[in-house]
């Protein structure tokens, strides 16, 4: 390891009680999920010197999943294997099981936890714009209280999140979308495993008796600089039959809506199109002119 281990020490709490007290000193010491990106970081020499909370061992954040009033709950421990393995998973909410596969190998899926992708805060996340089309929230508990902020107002930018320095995330509520809604899920890479997404969307649609859009997400990772809802096509689809003329003026929007980043796996230019693309793929699999829309 480049990292000299003796600048970094580890507080390992044993209730959620006592996690939380910690996070009250000042500096506040960084929490540890899985670990996963830590590691990375850890082995190529970037790691901050400092303290870090392990929370392994926090029985509070380790509960099963749980749908309760038409919703999902995770713990903060939930790992992306718990999810790909939990049989409610796979039939209601089927994207999280399709991120889940595409992160990293299975010894990723089995110690990395969905709250720490959404804490990362990495532009390139593959769980969180499951999460975000989903319209999940995060609960994040302090010394002082509980608070849930909407995973959709979670980022405000590069590495920026809501989460305080004496907060931990301690579940994630996921509201189970109708039987008939269409969702999308589309990683573009260089591989088709074990790859940094160059582009990827998920998307939900919900359309009316008449065809109409009742209720559209749209969800754009490794595209800005944050995971990114297109708020802005959303309004411009919602009420509208997901024809050409609708997919036009959605692809529109959207190369308005999107300023892209510019990176050593990608262009801007690159991801504007691919986005645009996987945009029209996804509405094109409910136009009127398609047939059966293809669910999950």
């Amino acid at each position: 390891m480049r990292s000299y281990l003796a600048e970094f020490s580890v507080i390992s709490p044993r209730s959620l009680d006592e996690a939380l007290w910690a996070l009250k000193q000042r500096p506040a010491p960084a929490p540890i999920a899985g670990g996963t990106d830590l590691m990375v970081l850890l082995n190529a020499g970037q790691l901050p010197p400092g303290a870090y909370l392990n929370l392994h061992s926090i029985p509070e954040l380790r509960r099963p999943i749980e749908f309760v009033n038409g919703e999902a709950c995770f713990g903060a421990l939930t790992t992306y294997a718990d999810a790909r393995r939990h049989p409610e998973i796979r039939k209601r909410l089927p994207m999280l099981c399709l991120a889940a596969r595409e992160i990293g190998a299975l010894q990723i899926q089995s110690r990395g936890t969905w709250a720490g992708n959404i804490v990362n805060a990495s532009p390139a996340a593959d769980g969180v714009p499951a999460l975000m089309a989903y319209d999940a929230a995060v609960e994040l508990s302090s010394a002082s209280g509980v608070r849930s902020v909407a995973l959709a107002d979670f980022y405000s930018g590069y590495k920026q999140t809501a989460r305080r320095p004496d907060e931990l995330v301690t579940a994630i509520r996921i509201p189970v979308p109708e039987k008939e809604a269409v969702q999308y899920y589309r990683k573009v890479g260089t591989r088709k495993f074990q790859a940094i997404s160059k582009v990827l969307l998920a998307g939900i649609m919900v359309l009316g008796k008449d065809r109409r859009i009742k209720k559209i997400r749209l969800v754009y990772a490794s595209v800005m600089p944050y995971t990114y809802r297109a708020r802005a096509v959303e309004a411009v689809l919602e009420g509208r039959v997901p024809d050409g003329a609708a997919i036009k003026a959605a692809v529109a929007a959207l190369r308005s809506e999107l300023k892209p980043i510019d990176d050593v796996r990608s262009t801007a230019a690159y991801r504007l199109r691919v986005a645009c693309n996987l945009l029209e793929e996804f509405l094109s699999a409910s136009s009127p002119s398609r047939g059966e829309a293809r669910r999950g």
